[in-house]
Parts: C-alpha cells; sequence; structure tokens
C-alpha cells in the first residue's frame, strides 16, 4: 500500500471519528468507534471499519444508523479533505476488539485457574513437591 493511500485512509478514519463523535442525529446510532478505513487504490471507494459497543443488535442499528447517514457524511469528508473524488463510504463492523477482548477473557480465566489461593502457580508447588520426593527417594 503506498503512502498517499495510508495518508487518505488516516486522514478518513480522522474526519469520520469526528464527525461521528460531535454526534448524528440518528438515535440508532450508539457508542462507536471507528477503527481503521481501508481506500481502494482509484480513491473510489472507502471500507470504514468500526467497533460498536453493545450486542448484536445495537450493532445492527447502528450499521443501519451509519448507512443512513452516509450522505451526510460523505459530505463532511468532501469538505475536510481534499481528494479529487470523495470515495464512496461503506461501513463494516470489526469484529477484531471483540477477538481481543475475547482472547484477554480467556487468558484471565486461564490465569486464574492456574494461580492457587496464596497467589503461587500450581505448576510451581507441583514441581517443588516432585523435587522434594527426589531428594527424600
Amino acid at each position: 500500500m503506498g503512502r498517499r493511500l495510508l495518508k487518505v485512509n488516516e486522514a478518513l478514519r480522522e474526519v469520520l471519528s469526528s464527525v461521528i463523535a460531535e454526534g448524528l442525529k440518528d438515535p440508532r446510532i450508539g457508542f462507536v468507534t471507528v477503527t481503521s478505513v481501508e481506500t481502494s487504490a482509484d480513491l473510489r471507494h472507502a471500507r470504514v471499519f468500526v467497533s460498536v459497543f453493545g450486542g448484536q443488535r445495537e450493532r445492527d442499528e447502528t450499521l443501519a444508523g451509519l448507512r443512513s447517514s452516509h450522505g451526510y457524511l460523505q459530505e463532511r469528508v468532501a469538505e475536510a479533505v481534499r481528494l479529487k473524488r470523495t470515495p464512496q463510504l461503506e461501513f463494516v463492523y470489526d469484529g477484531s476488539v471483540d477477538h481481543g477482548m475475547r482472547i484477554n477473557e480467556l487468558l484471565q480465566r486461564y490465569e486464574a485457574e492456574v494461580r492457587t489461593p496464596d497467589g503461587e502457580d500450581e505448576a510451581a508447588g507441583e514441581r517443588g513437591a516432585r523435587d522434594d520426593d527426589e531428594e527424600a527417594g
């Protein structure tokens, strides 16, 4: 990906983030974070990845609200970013945040299971007991 395209992606992400944070009038749009933007090489299309706080229902409603606000958002992008043509915006849910949170949850659960109440690793305790048995034998 070219350096110019990276700059365009970042500029679009910043503009869309600030416009959405200012608040859109659509009540369906909840807490949204624009995680990244991928613009096609010809700058005709831009895929806007968003993370939405809430469950599946909130996610669906927010995406529907963003899609219906498409014209307004595209207009604001055209005002803020000087391009020959403004990319057609497509909003896509970014599941990477959910995936990362799930991994973190699993790691925390694993750590809680491995640790004993006194804060010592069970595995370390087992190794110590085995070493004691070997010395006695």
